[in-house]
Parts: structure tokens; sequence; C-alpha cells
């Protein structure tokens, strides 16, 4: 399970060129790797939360994690060396507006896991939004037939 060591991400910020296949696989990273963060996003990481995260992963990449991995994922030492922000505005240069759009979907139900909402995970979404590049008209759903 490879994704759980965002290698592709760690190739992409080591400034290699992805192939489209690697690319496929960057884009069920930066998922894990944002929802995993979402689970930290108010220093306080709920099983509830956690288990929300493996669930949407298994859904939308087909790949079943542990809590353990997303916990990792979380708090990965990869975040010591730049602001996650930064990660996730570089690879969105690397990602389809379509993979960019699933991404903060599956946070929306993340952050809903517990049917409370904080105000650091308003902030979160607010930022994943902006580092992801994603216009009001696409995080609404539209597009131009």
């Amino acid at each position: 399970m490879s994704i759980v060591k965002l290698s592709h991400i760690k190739k992409l910020f080591g400034g290699s060129a992805l192939t489209r296949a690697e690319q496929k696989q960057l884009a069920k990273e930066v998922m894990l790797m944002t929802l995993a963060r979402a689970t930290a996003s108010d220093s306080n990481i709920k099983s509830i939360e956690v288990d929300k995260v493996r669930e949407v992963l298994k859904e939308r990449t087909g790949e079943k994690f542990t809590a353990a991995n997303v916990r990792v994922a979380a708090n990965s030492r990869l975040y010591e060396k730049a602001p996650f922000e930064r990660y996730l505005h570089k690879c969105s240069r690397k990602l389809t507006a379509k993979d960019r759009t699933q991404t903060l979907n599956a946070l929306l139900e993340v952050i809903h896991a517990d049917d409370r909402v904080s105000d650091y995970e308003v902030t979160f979404f607010n930022h994943v939004a902006r580092a992801l590049e994603l216009t009001p008209a696409q995080i609404a759903g539209l597009s131009a037939d």
C-alpha cells in the first residue's frame, strides 16, 4: 500500500515529472493526505472521523486503510519540511479539476462525520479549497456543458 507513504507527493516535490499513471496515484495520495489532515484540523482526532476517512477512501479509491494508516498520514514527518497547504498547492497543478473537486467533496463528508462543524474545520476547508485552486463554481459543482 504505497499510497500511505505519499511517495508520489514526495517525488513531485523532488522535482521529478510524473507519468499519467503516477498522476492517478497522486490524486489518491492527495485525497488521503487531505482527509487525514482533516482529522487533526481541530487538534482532537476523533475515532468517528478516522472511521469516516477510512470509509470515504475505500469508496473513492477502492483501497482499504487502517486507523493507524490514517493517523500516520495525518501526522507525517513530511509536514516538518513544508506546510500542508504548500504540498497541496503544488500537487493541485498536476491534478485534474475533477480530482481536485472529488478531494474537496470527500473532505465535506469527513467534516460532517460527527454532525458538528467547528471553526477549525471551516478554516481548514477554506485553506484546502484555495490550495486546490478551485473556483466557487467548481466547488458548487457547476460546469459548462
